[in-house]
């Protein structure tokens, strides 16, 4: 199998390129389903594909899993992620001997550690690995020029929590000569949305004292825009600048309504890939897409662009921008197979367009978080340990959360720094009661009964429809308290619920092909959409995750400290627990239930 930079080095000088980036689904049925998107998507040409690898090793079988199969069955070139931040050598000699068997030739080395920042408790000097540089070097002593390595890249500056204003890509060059001048073949960079920093990127890159980057191809990362409020945690995350031309566009349509924002945000992608390509004289050819496991969207920017339709379509190499015409469209092409050829799935290219996230459809591909880096604090180690302390007691803990939701605290280990919604609002008192009684409450939403779809609360998807939503309320609880409660819940019928604890004893009154929609919408012209579920599959996926962040909570602290101990213990003898109440007429119903 040919690496990168051979298979760059078979194109025309300045022919245009692109790559698609796809993560590990958390759920075996999204798994299954990635398989027919991956056969689709190859159809449309890219160069090679990424497959990212979870921080700390997490998703490591997986991710060779799905790099082997497109590699042996779909005969696509892939480039496997590695990371390095608190990982065994062990691990890492197992991934690069693995990928070397499957005749996987590139590697993307990442330090692995964003968006989390510095380091945790652990004392340096038991990592093996402290920095990307290291695994390039690693990599070069024990494979030497078999495997193409690429490195990370930030063209607005490396986030590591600081402000934006701290961002400078200056600070971080010598890093980024390091890493090139110890094997870097290319360099990738993280997604941004403002193509002035990136082309002065480039041009520093290019216009390097050293001429290290000389000949190094430089390949920007974009992120499709597919619906408002993932672009806006996606561009908070990575702590990339949004230009106020690009919210302008956003803005200029109703953010609850996808299909708009999707189409605005296609637009600016195009717009983005013809600047970047125009203003660095071509010498940025290659388009990264961190497509987050859907396919519309991307498939609607190759459509669109110029630039890369060409490639999409299998057609001759056009050197610079103009207008192409062609008789198929990648829209229909994405479900039939490119140039008509069908593919052997009946799977709508876009059946899980919208629905992605932790409460979308587990069986899509893009279920999960959507960042890809599994389970975080939302802050870093010393952020954090600045905003919680050191809890030493149940009650400690029962504090914080109250504090997050009133207010004083900004961020806690299970939710981002956004502050609370306003429909969360409207059960703010609710919550708090639940807080003190030590039910810590991680989700949560309020019933609604017909609220109009522009409702500014509310409000989601097309002009002139109606939703709906059912009460909902997840949260850690004691284990005596837990089966005290299952009785009052087992045989109500207007309550659904499923609970669960990190031993793997689970509990629910429902059976395992059970569903529920709590929320969903009425709009002219379409069937009901249903874009919010619960159902035995995606919460048993979630529950892995919100037991393993007091794990990382954890790690903060030394292991003879009274937090470490409390921690450990909450962790093993406590229950999640999430509680559907169907009666979404009586918006109290569930509240009053629980504070019996």
């Amino acid at each position: 199998m040919a690496t990168i930079i051979e298979k760059i080095g078979s194109l025309a000088s300045e022919e245009p390129f692109f790559s698609f980036e796809f993560f590990p689904p958390k759920t075996d049925s999204g798994v299954q389903n990635l398989i027919p998107r991956l056969r689709r998507m190859t159809k449309l040409n890219p160069l090679f594909i990424n497959i990212t690898w979870g921080a700390g090793g997490s998703t490591a079988t997986k991710s060779l899993e799905i790099a082997k199969l497109c590699t042996e069955e779909l005969g696509i070139t892939v480039c496997l992620h590695l990371t390095c931040t608190n990982m065994e050598k062990r691990v890492i000699d197992e991934a690069l001997a693995n990928a070397k068997k499957y005749s996987i030739r590139n590697i993307l080395a990442l330090r692995g550690d964003s968006p989390r920042g510095e380091e945790y408790w652990t004392p340096p000097e038991s990592q093996e690995f402290k920095y990307a540089v290291d695994l390039v070097k690693y990599i070069r002593e024990q494979y030497g020029d078999y495997f193409c390595i690429g490195v990370a890249a930030y063209p607005e500056g490396y986030a590591d929590g600081s402000s934006p204003e701290e961002q400078d890509p200056l600070l971080d060059l010598p890093y980024l000569v390091e890493k090139t001048k110890a094997g870097a073949n290319f360099i990738m960079t993280q997604l941004f949305f403002d193509v002035d920093k990136f082309v002065a990127f480039e041009k520093m890159l290019n216009e390097h004292e050293s001429g290290v980057f000389n000949g190094i191809p430089l390949i920007p990362g974009l992120l499709p825009i597919s619906t408002y409020q993932s672009f806006i945690r996606t561009a908070k995350l990575s702590h990339a600048n949004i230009p106020e031309d690009v919210m302008d566009k956003l803005n200029a349509v109703p953010n609850a309504d996808d299909e708009q924002v999707k189409q605005v945000g296609v637009q600016v992608l195009v717009n983005m890939i013809n600047d970047i390509y125009t203003r660095t004289s071509h010498r940025v050819r290659g388009f990264h897409f961190y497509t987050l496991n859907l396919e519309r969207s991307t498939g609607l920017i190759l459509e669109k662009s110029p630039i890369l339709r060409p490639r999409a379509h299998g057609s001759t190499y056009v050197p610079q921008p103009v207008a192409v015409k062609e008789p198929v469209s990648i829209e229909s092409a994405l479900a039939a197979g490119v140039s008509g050829v069908k593919l052997d799935d009946s799977i709508s290219a876009h059946w899980d367009d919208f629905p992605n996230g932790r409460w979308g459809d587990p069986r899509s591909p893009a279920y999960g978080e959507i960042d890809g880096y599994g389970v975080t604090l939302h802050a870093t180690p010393d952020k954090a340990l600045k905003l919680w302390g050191s809890p030493e007691t149940s009650s400690d803990i029962s504090d914080l959360f109250v504090k997050y939701l009133t207010g004083e605290l900004p961020v806690l280990p299970w939710a981002e720094e956004e502050g609370l919604s306003a429909e969360t609002k409207l059960i703010e008192d609710d919550l708090i009661k639940l807080n003190k009684l030590g039910l810590w409450t991680v989700a949560s939403q309020p019933a609604i009964n017909s609220v109009k779809s522009d409702d500014p609360v509310f409000g989601w998807g097309p002009h002139n429809g109606y939703v709906f939503q059912k009460a909902l309320v997840e949260f850690f609880v004691p284990e005596q308290k837990f089966f005290s409660l299952k009785d009052k819940l087992q045989g109500n019928e207007s309550i659904s619920y499923y609970a669960g604890n990190a031993s793997g004893d689970f509990f629910s009154n429902m059976s395992a092909s059970d569903v529920n929609a709590i929320t969903w919408g009425v709009f002219p012209n379409r069937e009901v959409v249903q874009p919010t579920i619960i159902e035995e599959q995606s919460f048993r996926a979630w529950m892995d995750d919100a037991f393993e962040i007091w794990k990382e909570w954890q790690r903060l602290y030394s292991p003879s400290t009274k937090t470490y101990e409390l921690m450990g213990n909450i962790h093993d003898s406590y229950f999640l627990v999430s509680i559907v109440h169907h009666d979404y007429v009586n918006g109290k119903a569930l509240w009053e239930l629980l504070h019996e």
